[in-house]
């Protein structure tokens, strides 16, 4: 009789690097995402499941937060140095503020997945201690 093979042992990776490289979390080879920001239903390199990952709007909130802070810093150093015009603001502010936000988005989509794995996050549960009430009375 052969024993069964035991599963692979995958070294521990940096959650960073696998995140901002959108791979798996768990082997970093395979890919996380599938089209621009849906996450896969399992790794194709070693069959980790994704079920767990639920970055939510998380994100977007960091993405917008960061991306829109640094831009309006250097919208206001060009608006109070040099006055340009509204149009200016549309062509050049506007785009950058977009490009940023869609440039950052996938890897930090990758990483806040990354980090679900590394932490083992998942939903709460409240369980009960079946102790409520029992055995004591108000005084």
């Amino acid at each position: 009789m052969t024993e069964p093979a035991a599963p692979p042992e995958h070294p521990r990776l940096s959650s960073l690097s696998t995140g901002l490289r959108c791979r798996c979390p768990r082997c970093g080879d395979g890919p996380l995402l599938r089209g621009f920001l849906t996450i896969r239903d399992e790794c194709p390199a070693c069959g980790l499941d994704y079920s767990f990952a639920d970055p939510a709007d998380g994100p977007a909130f960091f993405v917008m937060s960061g991306i829109g802070i640094v831009v309006m810093m250097i919208f206001l150093v060009i608006e109070i140095a040099y006055r340009p015009s509204i149009l200016f603001h549309l062509l050049v502010t506007l785009p950058v503020l977009v490009a940023g936000c869609l440039a950052t988005l996938r890897p930090v989509k990758g990483w806040l997945v990354s980090e679900q794995w590394v932490h083992r996050a998942e939903e709460a549960r409240w369980a009960s201690t079946g102790k409520h009430g029992e055995g004591r009375r108000w005084r």
